[in-house]
């Protein structure tokens, strides 16, 4: 493969309307080429034939996953908790405690950390990505920080606080600082986690110090993936915090502070980890991209219909959702959907309106899903021809080629003795002399369907269908494709990403 021509864009340069993004395991990634290239790398030391290696594969972005100082306090709770022992036995069965180095998601401090190479390292990161044209996407954590983050000694107004007899009656759920008692972060629906104290969205002394956290974030990437940002929708954080939440803010709390940021940073793109269908809550509170967390669960537990019925939303809604089928939070795609329903999956995520968001190990195939706390992954061998398929399908929609112009979803239809044709979604876009036609068998069956291709200019022409992943090539005419529609017959989990040309 030809080595990619450098570029010398600015630091700072717009993200595409729909961006191809790439996660990596920043303290996973530096372990892994240290051991590579034999000598102890930083994020100012990563040799430039591996951002070249990355920079081929053609995508928009790079999150580089937990850069953020990492809190001793929670280092030290990571390495006792019996639970995520466990975790790491599974994961790692070698481990030892100086693998373990504390959740990306209990932030010390909003300062890359020293053992990665600290912030003249994450500068060092940006240049080279930018100058591939690649922009950097990194993480912020707004519901909690770690116990020992410098605002719990200095401002505890900006956390939920509680009182001495919740202590005792649920220690697992408050601790005590300075005379304060403190409530540990925590969603709703599961226990608390111990290592990090609750930010209260309500306090507007609070809302004043994330917008300035997040402008100093601002300062150094392109662009914040939000962990678990539902929790602070003013509904949900009253709902989880009744009382000890006090007076309800008069502005929603993302609204607010997504637009102080954006006062001084126009384009700097905000993504929310979303669940509990409230994506389109924080779209409308500004979010750019929400995780699209329905889709990944139809495409792991659902049927075809499912997921067109999820497919025929509003575009203004669909175009803003984060398509993905595995990533830190996830069990590995290739152990969740197995060989050939990953490969289904994949097309389905990659060739829709919105973001796509691929996870490091994605891409080959690996199964294991490694604790965030851990600093070092074990070695599997890489599926070569899952990497195969990838390589073809990421050239195949290449930067905004394939997805570009106007998103249409597809009619099928079946035969009476024959309701296979449900098994079936498709999909085609448009765009000047761009045509692509996407059909995904989302079965274990082998199903048949005739796709109605939405095009008036198909009529009276004939057409030739290139299979961009198989290379096979068909011809047709454009009257049947429209109507009676496409006849297509697909094995299990079989797809077709043709390209349309008179």
């Amino acid at each position: 493969m030809a080595k990619p021509k450098r570029s010398m864009k600015p630091a700072t340069f717009a993200w595409p309307v729909r961006p191809l993004i790439y996660e990596i395991n920043a303290w996973t990634w530096l372990d892994e080429l240290s051991r590579k290239h034999g000598r102890p790398i930083r994020l100012d030391s990563v040799p430039e034939e591996e951002w070249d290696a990355l920079a081929q594969w053609g995508f928009d972005g790079v999150w580089l996953m937990g850069v953020w100082e990492r809190s001793p306090a929670g280092r030290a709770i990571a390495r006792a908790h019996p639970g995520l022992l466990e975790d790491y036995r599974r994961a790692l069965p070698d481990y030892t405690a100086e693998d373990v180095v504390g959740s990306p998601y209990c932030v010390h401090r909003y300062v890359v950390d020293a053992r990665l190479g600290g912030p003249e390292g994450l500068r060092a990161v940006r240049r080279a990505l930018a100058g591939r044209g690649l922009r950097l996407l990194l993480d912020f954590v707004p519901n909690h920080v770690a116990r020992d983050h410098p605002w719990v000694a200095a401002h505890p107004e900006y956390l939920v606080r509680g009182s001495v007899e919740d202590l005792a009656r649920d220690p697992g759920a408050y601790f005590e600082c300075g005379g304060q008692i403190l409530a540990c972060g925590r969603d709703p629906f599961f226990p608390p986690w111990t290592d990090v104290a609750q930010l209260n969205a309500f306090d507007p002394g609070l809302r004043r110090a994330a917008i300035a956290t997040l402008k100093e974030i601002a300062g150094q990437c392109d662009g914040v993936r939000a962990d678990m940002a539902m929790l602070l929708i003013s509904e949900v954080f009253a709902r989880t915090w009744g009382l000890r939440a006090g007076t309800r803010a008069a502005q929603e709390y993302w609204a607010e502070v997504i637009a102080g940021v954006r006062a001084a940073f126009p384009g700097f793109l905000f993504i929310a980890e979303a669940y509990w269908d409230l994506e389109w809550t924080l779209q409308q509170q500004g979010f750019d991209y929400c995780y699209d967390k329905r889709l990944y669960d139809r495409l792991e537990y659902d049927s075809a219909e499912s997921v067109r019925l999820h497919l025929s939303g509003e575009m203004a809604y669909q175009q803003r959702l984060v398509r993905f089928i595995e990533n830190h939070d996830e069990p590995r795609a290739a152990a969740t959907f197995g060989r050939e329903q990953a490969r289904a999956a994949a097309v389905v995520i990659t060739t829709l309106p919105g973001a796509v968001l691929l996870h490091e190990g994605q891409l080959e195939g690996k199964r294991i899903r490694l604790p965030v706390q851990l600093g070092r992954r074990p070695e599997e061998p890489a599926d070569a021809e899952l990497l195969a398929f990838y390589r073809t399908l990421i050239r195949s929609i290449g930067r905004q080629t394939m997805r570009s112009g106007v998103w249409s979803l597809c009619s099928r239809s079946g035969w009476p003795d024959n309701p296979r044709h449900l098994n079936l979604v498709a999909w085609c876009w448009a765009d000047r002399n761009l045509r692509h036609l996407v059909v995904v068998n989302l079965s274990d069956q082998h199903s048949q369907a005739r796709v109605q291709v939405p095009w008036a200019f198909l009529i009276g022409r004939e057409w030739r269908l290139t299979d961009l992943l198989t290379g096979a090539v068909y011809e047709r005419n454009g009257d049947e494709m429209r109507d009676p529609g496409l006849y297509v017959g697909l094995p299990p989990w079989g797809y077709h990403v043709l390209r349309l040309e008179a």
